[in-house]
């Protein structure tokens, strides 16, 4: 059912592959599993082929360890004409028992594409029902423009380095 599919869990468990030279898991492993799980999805909610355009606010909390439980926990909460806003909670914990720990956090953006021209389409709308829901979107919203304002300050510094300006 094309924008039925609201939230998306997928679950592993770290592998000795994933870890960096100090034991834990790295960071890119990890955004690797955020772009998939957003893929997935965006794919869910839309039913058409999406692509990253952005991800905004990653925070790396806590580490995640070799055989940790790993959760990449997704939920729409904003939609533009093409796009869709996800946050995404990465968590951990002992597959043996414990609490799970929010490891990481981020708000990743997709945009899904037409099959035929390649060209950004419209995905289904979503609409808020909840204050948390609101809250949600907004935030999605605010992060997204923190992360643009960011881009074009890189940008400016660059031109100025490279003597453009």
């Amino acid at each position: 059912m094309i924008g039925q599919q609201r939230e998306l869990n997928l679950r592993f468990l770290a592998q000795p592959t994933d870890v960096n030279y100090g034991g834990k898991v790295h960071g890119g492993m990890v955004m690797k599993w955020i772009d998939q799980a957003g893929y997935a999805a965006a794919v869910g909610w839309s039913g058409k082929y999406s692509v990253t355009v952005a991800v905004g606010g990653i925070r790396f909390v806590a580490p995640i360890r070799i055989s940790d439980l790993v959760t990449v926990h997704t939920k729409l909460v904003y939609t533009g004409t093409s796009s869709m806003h996800f946050t995404i909670d990465v968590k951990a914990r002992d597959p043996m028992g414990g609490e799970d720990r929010l490891c990481t956090h981020c708000v990743i953006v997709f945009v899904a594409m037409d099959e035929v021209e390649g060209k950004p389409t419209p995905v289904p709308a979503w609409k808020p029902e909840s204050d948390d829901d609101r809250r949600l979107a907004d935030y999605a919203v605010k992060v997204m423009e923190l992360s643009k304002g960011i881009e074009e300050t890189v940008e400016r510094l660059a031109a100025v380095n490279a003597g453009v300006v």
